[in-house]
């Protein structure tokens, strides 16, 4: 069966709802189509927190439909194929739909096979990892029932989901360690694939400044080859020259490799990378001018975070609109992003910055310093305008 429809959103979640909450609340609305297999829809950034015991993990969670916006549909379907030469979606049912404008916002795959050993042991062995709502509890128990030893926390060679994330967890739990006295015991151990903490200047000293003063080991230029559970070891391909080390771990977090969907990778629309091709100015597709992209699956050369896509969903509205009236652009998306830096418990660096990485803060102080005031804006204030502000098209 094929049917047709005026604008089609892949991807029921941050970017997907937001860009139809924005084309719904237009002047004259467009027919938009979501398509989105998930029942359930997830606040991840929140996920930091339940790692480090401050949240349960079901505040994290609600149903898809109370967010789907008024007045647009919803196919409960995965695409298989695309078809942008002839303006067409395949889906997993066997259904074709036939789009005037595309826009994918089809998030970022998490990578679990990649390395040997995590799949099967995640959840068990002393191996968490806070990226699935599944096993995202397992990092609480291992860092409350921490006694000493090597506590592990890796960061992959790949573009991942908030660039800063690796290193929040574990600053909550040297944080947790210090205060039920066991820190003297614990050696607290980050293994970053790049040279720095961070990308921008600003930000990377304050952190080195924070792992310096925290007696945190960072082995900067290392990637995680593999685990081997029943030794509680992890090997590390070195970066910065030849050959692997292995380091033995009481606990390890892992951050898994990512990468663009496979129903996104093994399509027209992909790079060489596997992501969405766009322009990074006016999100449109540099070879089919009716597909559009945002978030996480575009190639967009920023990091990879929910405030980014809040700043790009109105300037790709706006351009799609435009484009559907036969109109020039009028809108161009900066680079804008943010990474709230947890940095301990009630402590937090608000990154704020631009395709150029120049700083882009939002409030009248240095947001490099840490301050309890922007912890409590991630935890109690994000959430909030997450569900109550950006997926509704207000923010």
């Amino acid at each position: 069966m094929t049917q047709h429809h005026h604008i089609v959103i892949i991807g029921g979640g941050s970017g997907g709802l937001t860009v139809a909450a924005h084309l719904r609340e237009r002047d004259n609305p467009p027919e938009v189509t979501v398509i989105e297999p998930s029942a359930k829809h997830y606040y991840q950034p929140i996920w930091t927190l339940v790692g480090g015991g401050v949240f349960p993990k079901e505040v994290s969670e609600r149903n898809q439909k109370d967010f789907i916006p008024d007045g647009v549909n919803w196919i409960q379907d995965k695409v298989a194929s695309f078809d942008p030469d002839h303006h067409r979606v395949t889906l997993a049912s066997g259904d074709s739909i036939t789009y005037d404008f595309l826009v994918v916002a089809g998030g970022i795959q998490i990578d679990w096979n990649k390395i040997p050993g995590l799949a099967e042991n995640i959840g068990t062995h002393g191996i968490c990892s806070n990226y699935s709502y599944d096993t995202v509890g397992y990092t609480w128990e291992c860092i409350r029932s921490f006694r000493g030893g090597n506590a592990v926390f890796t960061q992959p060679n790949t573009p991942i989901k908030c660039g800063g994330a690796p290193q929040k967890i574990m600053y909550l739990a040297e944080d947790h360690f210090r205060r039920t006295g066991i820190r003297d015991r614990a050696n607290v151990m980050f293994f970053p694939p790049s040279d720095k903490m961070f990308a921008v200047a600003k930000y990377n000293a304050t952190l080195t400044g924070i792992c310096a003063d925290r007696d945190i080991d960072v082995h900067f230029k290392r990637n995680l080859l593999e685990l081997h559970a029943d030794k509680k070891e992890a090997v590390f391909q070195k970066l910065d020259g030849e050959g692997t080390e292995t380091i033995n771990y009481d606990m390890i977090h892992v951050t898994p490799p990512m990468s663009a969907p496979d129903f996104i990778k093994s399509s027209p629309l992909a790079n060489e990378g596997g992501w969405v091709d766009v322009d990074k100015d006016t999100l449109q597709h540099v070879r089919f001018p009716n597909v559009f992209a945002l978030g996480d699956c575009s190639s967009l050369p920023t990091s990879k975070t929910g405030a980014a896509i809040r700043k790009q969903a109105p300037v790709l509205v706006d351009n799609l609109m435009a484009s559907r009236q036969g109109q020039a652009f009028t809108s161009a998306y900066d680079g804008y992003t943010s990474c709230p830096l947890v940095t301990g418990y009630g402590k937090l660096v608000l990154a704020e910055f631009d395709y150029a990485g120049q700083p882009q803060e939002s409030f009248p102080f240095d947001q490099s310093q840490e301050r309890y005031s922007m912890y409590a804006l991630k935890a109690y204030g994000l959430p909030e305008i997450y569900w109550h502000g950006m997926l509704r098209g207000r923010v």
